[in-house]
């Protein structure tokens, strides 16, 4: 199938799972960024995804997230070129051009909301080749932050483990997520004390119970802010029912209405806390290939 007739086919994926949660799907919203990265769609390799989550912030809205293809090297020019975000002299701007000068970049993807439009660039590492902190935390457009936490990273046998870099445009922020955590992180007294250290809610037995199914982590920076402002801890699975907790209403009626190219699910269920308590969301590949990396 040719590159056009797949994001064709997307749109109209993406058209049909708005419809199931509610959400307006604007076509001169959700096709621009569409045809900004239409290269990615007619390529074996692209991983497709969509998101949903309980919290305010993300009410009426859907994301979709999905890899580029490996040649568009910088994803942020194409969504300049492309009007889909402003250019801005705010250090988010210029993080992923410093991040791609200092790191070897695998692969990148591009995250978008059909009501909110263009929003992340994700930078990806190989999984052999996991990133460490202290190699881009000083670069010029880094929230000062992620240097300010070297300490909590390396107490906690994360500070040789990025294995993707999140840029949210829209919200000015730089999430880290981090990968073969070590397993006693996500032991229920681990986390209690990471969370209460962080000075984050103090976790309900519901996400106690979901992260120590976890699988990875990562955190959340603002360039406003020293602190670290959310972390979220995430369980892949082929079926939410195995989930050690019960999935929220709105998340269940998503389960079931959203499709999977090739009926083989994927969901990432992931807990997120900030300082005001936690929120829920789900992730469920439409396209996904064995030994990518999730977006969590």
């Amino acid at each position: 199938m040719s590159a056009t007739a797949e994001m064709n086919e997307l749109y109209a994926v993406v058209e049909q799972s708005a419809h199931t949660l509610g959400v307006p799907c604007a076509p001169e919203t959700v096709r621009p960024v569409l045809a900004a990265y239409a290269d990615a769609f007619g390529h074996d390799a692209t991983v497709v995804a969509f998101r949903v989550a309980t919290s305010l912030r993300h009410a009426g809205e859907l994301d979709c997230r999905f890899t580029t293809h490996p040649e568009q090297r910088d994803p942020y020019a194409a969504a300049l070129a492309a009007g889909l975000t402003r250019p801005t002299d705010h250090p988010a701007g210029a993080v992923l051009a410093q991040l791609q000068g200092r790191c070897h970049v695998d692969s990148h993807g591009v995250d978008f909301g059909v009501v909110g439009g263009f929003k992340k660039v994700y930078a990806f590492f190989t999984p052999d080749d996991l990133q460490e902190v202290s190699k881009f935390a000083d670069l010029p457009a880094m929230p000062p932050a992620l240097a300010g936490h070297a300490g909590f990273f390396a107490r906690h046998g994360l500070a040789d483990r990025v294995g993707v870099v999140g840029i949210d445009y829209h919200h000015r922020t730089l999430n880290v997520y981090f990968n073969d955590v070590p397993a006693g992180l996500f032991e229920p007294d681990t986390i209690t004390a990471t969370l209460l250290e962080l000075g984050l809610a103090r976790p309900s037995e519901q996400m106690l119970k979901l992260g120590r199914e976890a699988f990875g982590l990562y955190v959340t920076l603002s360039w406003d802010s020293p602190r670290i402002e959310r972390i979220c801890y995430a369980v892949t699975t082929p079926d939410l029912a195995t989930l050690p907790v019960r999935v929220e209403p709105e998340i269940e009626r998503f389960v079931r209405g959203v499709p999977a190219d090739d009926g083989d699910r994927k969901f990432v269920y992931g807990v997120a806390v900030a300082p005001g308590g936690e929120y829920y969301k789900l992730e469920s590949h439409y396209r996904w290939k064995p030994g990518t990396m999730d977006f969590i």
